[in-house]
């Protein structure tokens, strides 16, 4: 995995935390569900590049 990839992911999941929480603060399950997402997402993206890493090697 590339740095440039994990950091990417990596602001990816902060910003699904923190849009899941101002979700939970403000009652607006839409935004929060969409943080969820957004983390969810990050993490298929984590997998995925670990999956490319094993079979360079």
């Amino acid at each position: 995995m590339s740095g440039e990839d994990k950091a990417k992911n990596k602001i990816e999941d902060v910003a699904g935390k923190a849009k899941e929480g101002l979700g939970k603060v403000t009652g607006d399950r839409d935004t929060e569900n969409e943080g969820r997402a957004d983390q969810a997402k990050s993490d298929l993206k984590d997998a995925g590049e670990k999956v490319k890493d094993a079979f360079k090697h």
